[in-house]
């Protein structure tokens, strides 16, 4: 059963575009994460949470068309943790919980959530007195007295200890298993891919959902693959993706993704709207995989995808730039031997 379906949404701003026509169904047990910048996701949030028109296309929870009107039944059904939530400071955990409890006519015992978010030895604190990490699982532990359908995460594990992360991780999975449907919406693909290998990137291109794969599941692979060369002969299938490490995850990106690649104290790190990923290949390895795809190598240390560039600035008579075309406006060395091949492959003098 589909708990948020999402028909055909898309947000202008004047005239630029934050991001065009998508469409997301998220079921029960599905875990899923959306991982796109400060701006989308605080646009996307606001029109689940019914703060800003929907003007083109559809936001449906359990089947209800979000709308002025509907607003109660969707957060009935919805369960929000944000980054800017706030707590009742001056009351104890234990306090904390057994209001939230009473809010929502919840059946779930206060020891029980206490136990759920390890904050045994901590529950007659004043919530005051607790960590940041401490205070964001009080944030976690709250959900779970309000028994929704979909749960939202905002930034989970911003800024938190590790320990919150394990009790996040166990938490979320909790939810799923009890058939929740669970959304997180984060800015970083490494706290996305922490909790779920269901990730979608969403900008000013689209919906895109990323290639992962576990280590474990790229060891399988990779032993299958073997066994077929022994068994039989093929023919050599070329690899378009270029792997790349988050945590213990594979991710896999397609060439016209990549804006450029930087090499690093001797290590190859893959940037890609603005975040860095480290690959395992060279940077020889790289120029010869994406040559065909339109990338350059401007200097010993950089290789950039030709179709991102904007500008070729000169600084000096021997002293180049290329300048991106991406938020930050990057700025890539070009050497100066590389600035004459350049100009030979744009057909200039």
């Amino acid at each position: 059963m589909s708990i948020l379906e999402i028909k055909k949404l898309e947000k202008h701003d004047e005239h630029s575009l934050i991001f065009p026509e998508f469409n997301l169904t998220v079921s029960e047990k599905d875990i899923i994460a959306i991982h796109a910048n400060t701006n989308v996701r605080s646009i996307l949030l606001k029109m689940l949470m019914g703060e800003i028109p929907i003007s083109n296309g559809s936001i449906f929870i359990c089947g209800e068309q979000i709308t002025r009107t509907s607003m109660r039944f969707v957060h009935s059904k919805i369960g929000f943790s944000l980054l800017d939530d706030g707590l009742y400071d001056r009351l104890s955990v234990k306090d904390n919980y057994l209001f939230y409890r009473t809010i929502y006519s919840s059946k779930l015992s206060v020891e029980d959530c206490i136990r759920a978010v390890q904050l045994e030895s901590k529950k007659g604190y004043r919530v005051s007195k607790l960590t940041y990490s401490e205070k964001r699982r009080v944030h976690f532990g709250r959900l779970l007295f309000q028994n929704s359908d979909l749960y939202i995460f905002e930034e989970p594990d911003q800024n938190v200890d590790l320990e919150t992360k394990q009790i996040l991780i166990k938490l979320v999975k909790q939810l799923g298993q009890d058939g929740k449907a669970v959304l997180i919406l984060t800015n970083n693909v490494e706290s996305a891919l922490f909790v779920t290998n269901q990730v979608y990137r969403l900008d000013e291109t689209g919906l895109h959902a990323l290639d992962v794969l576990s280590e474990e599941e790229v060891t399988i692979e990779e032993a299958s693959a073997t066994k077929e060369e022994e068994e039989v002969i093929i023919q050599p299938v070329r690899f378009e993706k270029i792997p790349t490490k988050v945590n213990d995850k594979i991710v896999l990106f397609d060439p016209p993704e990549i804006d450029y690649i930087e090499s690093s104290e001797g290590n190859s790190i893959i940037y890609i709207n603005g975040e860095a990923y480290p690959c395992a290949f060279t940077m020889a390895e790289l120029e010869t995989r994406l040559n065909p795809y339109g990338f350059f190598r401007c200097h010993r240390s950089y290789i950039v995808n030709l179709q991102k560039v904007r500008e070729v600035v000169t600084f000096t008579r021997n002293s180049f730039s290329l300048i991106l075309a991406d938020a930050k406006k990057s700025s890539i060395p070009l050497s100066k031997t590389k600035m004459a091949e350049l100009k030979g492959m744009l057909g200039l003098k």
